[in-house]
Parts: C-alpha cells; structure tokens; sequence
C-alpha cells in the first residue's frame, strides 16, 4: 500500500514538473523566435519581464500563458488583458501560482489538499493590457 502510494506521490509530482514551464524553456521552445528580438527585450524576457510594446508572442516567451484573461472596451477601442495569479494564505504567504491550479484537478481535489489551503486568497502579479496586439500597460503588484 505505502509503495503504490509513494508511486501515485511520484507520478504527480512528475505530471507537475513536466507541465510548468519555466523562461528558459519557453525561450528554447522558440528560439527563432528569441533570436530576432533585440538584445534589450531579449534580456527582459530571460529576466522574465515584459516591456510596452512587445507582442502577444513576446509576452508568452516572458510570462508563460496567461491565468485569466479579459476582453475590454473603452473609449480609444477594444483590447485584452492578460492577469498572472498567485495563490496566497491571509497572511500573504505565497502558497502557488501558474497553469496548474485552473481545474485539470478537480477529480483529484481531495488528493491535493495544498490546493484547497483554508483561507487562500487571490493576488494578481502582473496585469498586461494588449492593444492591436501590442502591450500598452502593465500593471505589476508591488
């Protein structure tokens, strides 16, 4: 019983680690992409950040794929924000952020109880605003 437990344990873990991806593999991933950048949004996506201007495929490359993402209209047209999440208790301490926590799990819910912490709240890290495909604002929590 404690072997296939250790196993199941293992097998999640594995599933995790090879489901996050982190800049230097989304760089790799799309290298030509990476290359033909300038040298100073090639340091910022390594650095996992992004600048005004930079792409939709840009932003990925820094940041990885969006937690949530909203349409918006205003005055000056239509538009898209991007929101990049963490997980946290009361007291704000980082409990989990990224892809994995938007509901693949929910048969498996009570097998991760990390997940269900009490009391979690959630922040948004950054916010990027897309206009005509290109970022014009970035909100980053400080």
């Amino acid at each position: 019983m404690k072997r296939n437990l250790a196993l199941l344990l293992c097998a999640a873990a594995a599933l995790l680690l090879l489901g996050c991806s982190s800049v230097e593999q989304r760089i790799e991933a799309n290298r030509e992409l990476f290359n033909s950048l300038t040298p100073a949004q090639r340091d910022l996506i390594a650095a996992g950040r992004v600048a005004v201007g930079f792409t939709t495929d840009m932003v990925l490359l820094a940041l990885g794929q969006p937690d949530k993402t909203w349409s918006r209209t205003d005055a000056s047209g239509s538009g898209e924000t991007w929101s990049y999440t963490t997980w946290e208790t009361r007291g704000g301490v980082a409990l989990y952020s990224g892809w994995w926590h938007r509901g693949w799990w929910q048969p498996y819910r009570g097998a991760l109880y990390y997940l269900d912490f009490p009391d979690r709240r959630e922040r948004d890290r950054v916010r990027v605003v897309f206009r005509d495909g290109k970022v014009v604002e970035i909100e980053e929590r400080k």
